[in-house]
């Protein structure tokens, strides 16, 4: 497999295959039945044939594909093959689901196309992983997370298509507290702890397609409480703490083609303390923005002079906690951000969203309301959005 093809975001030619052989041995079982597959009762939908039907179902909220599996066993079978999925692509008919934790009782999905709230199954993981402190991350069509059990790191990982958790292959050198983002079916994750608290300058490359980690080469310079994010086509990871007590300001690039880091002094000039969360960066139309923890202000950097520049306000406040208990993400072609709020009704996670193509309103970045979880507490423990 060529690099190129590797890292490629677009549908892969095993989507199309899946599609194909769907089609084809559905083909095969109304002919042995006796039938056409174009018979009104064994169409997908009826009066059409079936890949004009399937174009159609594409175009379905991806948050409804439980419901449709449970239509008939045809219906079944096609959602289960995930054939839909690189149809999406191809079609351009991709949608974004915010993934969260706000409350102790597991995770839920909120897709803002339609305004609703999913349920995810309950995670099989033992009491130690389900309440230490966890990291998150949604790369293909799987969303991974990071923990801890009783005697060691362990992965669990939601697989979209099937609908359910199962464990995943664990890191060639287990950590927590690392950088980390992904680009289509692949994520790196960079630097950290492991087991014994060292900080690491290592890195691995996860391929969602195989399941498997791959060690890259390291970086300069060890850090934990890091960011990652892809920028570009390539990756970088900012700001973390090289001890205990030394913060860091500078970044590196990580390019995948050469495979080599590059150190970008500067690159974060709003350090971190010990007690402080993860820089909050997101990326949208490979511009990069992120969160001054101590000021609730929104900036963008400037790629070609390495600076920030000052855009407005959070909606919500990220001072009170030192960044703790909010999310910072993209969301498609908008920057999202999930926080709690203490209102005399009672307190709720609000998800505002803003489109910097908008521009800002009278010098203000015009925050609207996505959605609201009510009675759910204050406090985003981890957050991922997924695009498919």
């Amino acid at each position: 497999m060529t690099k190129k093809s590797r890292f490629d975001c677009s549908s892969s030619e095993e989507d199309e295959d899946k599609l194909n052989n769907f089609l084809e041995m559905n083909t095969r079982e109304g002919v042995n039945d006796g039938f056409s597959r174009h018979r009104p009762n064994e169409s997908l939908l009826p009066g059409l044939v079936d890949d004009v039907a399937l174009n159609c179902l594409a175009w379905v909220s991806r948050s409804d594909y439980a419901s449709l599996s449970c239509i008939n066993k045809r219906y079944n079978k096609l959602i289960n093959s995930g054939s839909l999925f690189g149809l999406r692509k191809r079609l351009g008919a991709l949608e974004q689901l915010v993934y969260l934790v706000c409350d102790p009782r597991g995770w839920e999905a909120f897709d803002p196309k339609i305004n609703r709230w999913i349920t995810l199954s309950r995670m099989p993981c033992d009491e130690c992983f389900n309440h230490a402190d966890k990291e998150s991350l949604a790369v293909g069509y799987e969303l991974l997370v990071f923990g801890r059990e009783l005697m060691e790191f362990a992965i669990w990982k939601y697989n979209l298509i099937r609908r359910g958790w199962v464990k995943c292959q664990g890191m060639n050198r287990p950590r927590c507290l690392f950088g980390s983002s992904s680009l289509g079916s692949i994520a790196i994750v960079a630097g950290g702890s492991d087991g014994f608290g060292k900080v690491l300058k290592s890195a691995e490359l996860y391929d969602s397609s195989s399941g498997s980690w791959e060690l890259l080469p390291n970086m300069h310079t060890p850090r934990r409480l890091c960011s990652g994010f892809f920028m570009d086509g390539k990756f970088y990871v900012i700001g973390g703490m090289q001890s205990s007590t030394v913060s860091l300001t500078c970044g590196e690039e990580y390019d995948l083609n050469t495979r080599t880091w590059r150190k970008i002094e500067g690159m974060y000039p709003y350090v971190n303390g010990a007690s402080q969360a993860p820089p909050l960066v997101a990326v949208v139309d490979n511009q990069l923005y992120a969160v001054e923890h101590l000021t609730n202000m929104v900036k963008k950097y400037d790629k070609e002079n390495n600076t920030w520049s000052e855009l407005g306000r959070l909606p919500v406040r990220a001072d009170s906690s030192n960044g703790w208990g909010l999310a910072f993400k993209a969301c498609g072609d908008k920057l999202l951000v999930v926080g709690g709020q203490r209102a005399p009704e009672g307190e709720a996670i609000v998800l505002n969203s803003w489109c910097p193509k908008s521009g800002l309103n009278n010098g203000t970045i015009d925050w609207q309301v996505l959605g609201v979880k009510e009675h759910v507490g204050v406090f985003v423990y981890n957050c991922a959005v997924m695009c498919c």
